[in-house]
């Protein structure tokens, strides 16, 4: 019999508990979430790895690990922290660049990760904005007014084959609340619908509909709303889901 394809990888991170840091709330939701998605990944065949509050160095030694590893077709990352524009922080508040997170992954050391579409999902602000309203909670970090947010330096920095999505626009704020994040609460429906069966560039514009339209925050963000946004440098339709 043919033997079975090896199965695809993905990388989960879920940070939600930062030391009592009082930038930083705690993400309540965001756990439960993050494991709905892996059960859910697991299901459509991926060998799924779901990592709780690591920090950023830990983070990044995650994606050199992955750049050692046999990959099937395609490589799904799905982070889930704080952040401001291009950033990630780990669990010990210290700052991941994105771009650095990009250049692990195409560092040559891995041809077959070079050639696989790569495939990550943001849920962290990306700076201190509304659509409108006041910002007391929110997946974002640090008092300071964001500069003009770069939104080239992200694409700039992607290797071949990848595409982000981000769950807001740049230099805005992303939701969370007890119930999960607006972004991956929307990528978990169509993951678990027939939407999983639509090309990758289909099912983001569905993501960007449905966050857009169908969500707003509630309690003390009532009425605001969060517009994701994905960049892709794929040079051809994937459909990473449909197993």
């Amino acid at each position: 019999s043919m033997a079975q394809p090896r199965p695809s990888r993905a990388l989960l991170i879920v940070n939600t508990d930062f030391g009592g840091d009082p930038e930083f709330g705690t993400r309540r939701g965001a756990k439960r979430e993050a494991e709905k998605l892996s059960k859910v990944l697991s299901r459509l065949n991926y060998e799924v790895k779901l990592m709780h509050n690591q920090t950023a160095k830990e983070m990044e030694d995650l994606y050199r690990q992955e750049s050692g590893c046999e990959h099937g077709e395609h490589f799904v990352s799905i982070i889930s922290s704080h952040g401001k524009e291009g950033v990630i922080f780990g669990c010990d508040s210290e700052p991941l660049q994105l771009p650095r997170i990009f250049q692990i992954l195409s560092s040559g050391k891995c041809p077959v990760l070079t050639k696989i579409p790569k495939i990550f999902f943001i849920q962290a602000c990306r700076g201190k904005e509304l659509d409108h309203g006041e910002v007391l909670e929110c997946d974002s970090g640090g008092p300071e007014p964001e500069r003009e947010a770069d939104c080239f330096s992200v694409y700039l920095s992607m290797p071949p084959q990848t595409a982000v999505m981000f769950a807001c626009s740049p230099g805005y704020v992303a939701f969370l609340n007890i119930s999960g994040s607006m972004f991956l609460q929307a990528l978990l429906k169509f993951l678990e619908g027939e939407e999983r069966h639509l090309a990758l560039n289909r099912l983001m514009t569905r993501i960007n509909w449905e966050v857009a339209f169908r969500c707003q925050a509630r309690g003390t963000y009532e009425g605001c709303k969060e517009m994701p946004c994905f960049v892709t440098n794929l040079l051809q339709e994937v459909f990473p889901f449909s197993a």
